[in-house]
């Protein structure tokens, strides 16, 4: 290289402005992070006039070793490429970078060159950095969405709301996504630089990086841990000793920050909703429109036959569990991202399911997705990936079998309507649940539902029982929704919609079972004989006390009662359960007085023991994107019951803007108690402007 009597190239990324324009400077205001097929501006100064025909060449390195090295071309060429035109050709000179809209995305080093007329390289800068990302504002990016209020839910919200619980009674938790946390985005390119693929192929890895299915199908595989060097492993039964219990999160920072500090070591522990969210934040921070999705009454189908069967023994418990794992989930979180599906025929476009919990094998991973949403709505089972599993998510039919003494199995109930149900997520206009089941599913019970279902291969007939006619007796449970830690009553009916009086025997069985339907212990079991005269009912009412189901509860603090109802000359046992959500009682967050960025602010937190025994070991954890890292507060005293304990908390929030504070609280015996408060964080005052003098409170 000949150098030009010392002369000296000085680069500038114009960050600050860049990043403004690419809305990226709430990742960071330094580093330049612009979004793939926008333009951006640096300047080059050169510390001497330079002679006439002198030109500059650009070229950009992407890859650890440098996998892929690309020529940016002077001046807009013929296809998509990275060009770029120049003004000002003296001692500075403005560059205006031209990516394609469908540039790998990742960190590039960028080399400026100072060429002489005759070809020769006189001087060479080639330190400096950026990250591109997916463009959901390019209408020619395939992540291209093109309502301004969604990109700014789908890929700008830093909190969102999870719905959890079951279909007749939803509950929800907000979580801090957290995406433009520091060096959230750096951990993000670590975790698809630590992929099977990244390591058995970097040079080609690198080059699928420009396709948002190729990039969001590893990210599910690496959500989980299975089979990788995924980021959190999941755990559904306790205990969770040796790591943080999954219903303790409430964001997805601490979780990414654990995972990269320690060396791509996988996280302990997550379930479904942690998964999703955690997807969520990687996604968004890379670009791609993404939300959250929950489907009540979920179908975990092994076999492949678009039915769940659940086979009981006469005690109603359930048998063949190992050899038989379908199941059928109170709730099941997974994540829509929106994409053009230039690899699937034409009607396959917009949200596609991403499911990162670690189920069934897809191609040999743990991975699932991405699947067009219409395509499970129109049935069409062949369309890449995994359609038919995601099919039998929202449309299984749930087949319940009892094996009499004698070793026979009896199909005592085909249910075709209860799979699927309240398929919810955050609204776009603030935190209420929207229902999206209308884009899985045509209504239930209409012709073009039952077209779907032929089409997708699932049986339609309605079920029918040898030697069945139809019954007098009807079964039916009614509940409030408690307050865990309370006492409450479960009514149990039988109806006569017969002539003639009616005997039966009724079994009712109480259990505590996980949101996945894993069964936990059974709390209270009654078997009586009924009469029901003709044209009447019978209401048996079951006391369940704290005591009843305080040892045995899951975290998920649901409660599964059962009712099994056997009368002579009724061939078939009628059978029904429902699942009761112990709601949780409400922790209080407070934060008086106005809030600044980087200026101190006070929290109060409190909460009531609302148990008729003690806690021991209470933990507030708080976090908030914007506002403080992940803290926790230790109650070291015992919390009696009635007992109202509060803790205060100051934090200098970080960035302004509409923030939101989460804690959590746990203890031994109450878990998974949640409470947020909206914060409105204001830009500091600078000295021309000062504060108004209102008091705060």
């Amino acid at each position: 290289m000949e150098n030009m009597r010392g002369l000296i190239m000085n680069v500038n990324l114009r960050s600050r402005e860049n990043n403004l324009a690419h809305r990226t400077r709430e990742i960071d205001r330094e580093r330049l992070i612009v979004r793939r097929g926008q333009p951006f501006s640096i300047t080059v100064q050169c510390s001497e006039t330079l002679p006439p025909r002198h030109h500059l060449e650009l070229m950009l390195h992407v890859g650890k070793k440098d996998e892929v090295v690309i020529k940016v071309q002077k001046d807009r060429g013929a296809g998509d490429k990275w060009w770029f035109n120049q003004q000002g050709a003296q001692d500075e000179m403005l560059l205006t970078l031209h990516s394609p809209p469908d540039a790998i995305i990742g960190q590039y080093r960028l080399a400026v060159l100072m060429m002489s007329p005759d070809g020769r390289i006189l001087e060479k800068t080639d330190k400096n950095m950026f990250h591109l990302l997916f463009n959901p504002w390019c209408k020619d990016d395939v992540v291209y969405l093109p309502d301004q209020s969604l990109l700014q839910e789908y890929v700008m919200n830093e909190d969102g709301v999870i719905y959890r619980g079951s279909s007749d009674s939803i509950t929800y938790m907000s979580w801090s996504y957290g995406q433009f946390e520091d060096y959230v985005m750096d951990i993000c390119f670590e975790v698809l630089d630590n992929s099977k693929e990244a390591l058995k192929n970097p040079e080609m890895d690198i080059k699928l990086r420009s396709d948002p299915v190729y990039v969001s199908r590893i990210i599910t595989a690496m959500v989980n841990s299975n089979g990788d060097r995924g980021l959190l492993t999941g755990r559904w039964i306790e205990p969770y000793s040796d790591g943080v219990p999954p219903y303790k999160w409430t964001g997805s920072v601490p979780i990414l920050q654990q995972w990269s500090k320690e060396g791509a070591r996988a996280v302990k522990y997550g379930q479904c909703w942690v998964f999703a969210a955690v997807a969520c934040t990687v996604l968004r921070c890379l670009g791609i429109p993404t939300r959250l999705i929950t489907n009540f009454a979920s179908a975990h189908d092994v076999d492949g036959n678009l039915a769940i069967d659940i086979v009981l023994n006469e005690s109603l418990e359930r048998i063949n569990r190992r050899n038989n794992a379908d199941s059928s989930w109170n709730f099941h979180c997974w994540v829509e991202s929106w994409m053009r599906r230039s690899d699937l025929p034409k009607g396959n476009d917009g949200w596609q399911v991403l499911d990162p919990t670690p189920q069934e094998l897809s191609d040999g991973e743990f991975c699932c997705g991405p699947c067009p949403v219409t395509a499970i709505k129109e049935g069409n089972l062949g369309m890449k990936y995994d359609a038919r599993f995601i099919f039998a998510e929202v449309n299984a039919d749930i087949i319940q079998w009892i094996v009499q003494p004698d070793g026979q199995r009896r199909k005592i109930n085909v249910d075709q309507a209860s799979v699927g149900r309240n398929i919810s997520t955050k609204s776009v206009y603030g935190n209420q649940r929207e229902d999206v089941t209308l884009h899985y599913k045509y209504p239930e019970g209409s012709q073009k539902e039952r077209e779907v279902y032929e089409k997708a291969g699932r049986r339609v007939t309605e079920p029918t029982y040898e030697n069945a006619e139809p019954g007098q007796l009807k079964l039916s449970i009614k509940h409030a929704t408690p307050v865990f830690g309370t006492d409450f009553d479960v009514i149990v009916a039988v109806e006569n919609e017969g002539d003639r009086e009616a005997f039966a025997q009724l079994t009712m069985l109480v259990t505590a079972v996980t949101y996945n339907s894993v069964h936990r212990g059974e709390c209270k079991r009654q078997t009586i004989s009924v009469t029901v005269p003709a044209h009447e009912a019978h209401k048996e009412v079951l006391r369940l006390h704290y005591a009843d189901y305080a040892g045995c509860v899951s975290e998920h603090h649901t409660i599964r009662v059962k009712a099994l109802l056997q009368a002579p000359g009724e061939s078939v046992p009628i059978m029904t359960e429902a699942n009761i959500q112990l709601s949780m009682p409400e922790l209080l967050v407070l934060l008086p007085g106005k809030a600044f960025a980087g200026e101190k602010v006070t929290a109060f937190i409190s909460f009531t023991n609302p148990l008729p025994v003690p806690l021991k070991g209470g933990m507030f954890t708080v976090e908030g994107a914007g506002l403080l890292s992940a803290t926790e507060i230790l109650v070291k005293e015992d919390i009696f019951p009635g007992q109202k304990v509060s803790v205060r908390l100051s934090f200098s929030p970080t960035r302004p803007g509409v923030k939101k504070l989460l804690v959590d609280f746990d203890s031994d015996r109450l878990k998974d108690v949640k409470g947020v408060a909206t914060v409105v964080v204001q830009k500091k005052f600078g000295p021309k402007f000062p504060p108004s003098n209102e008091q705060s409170p």
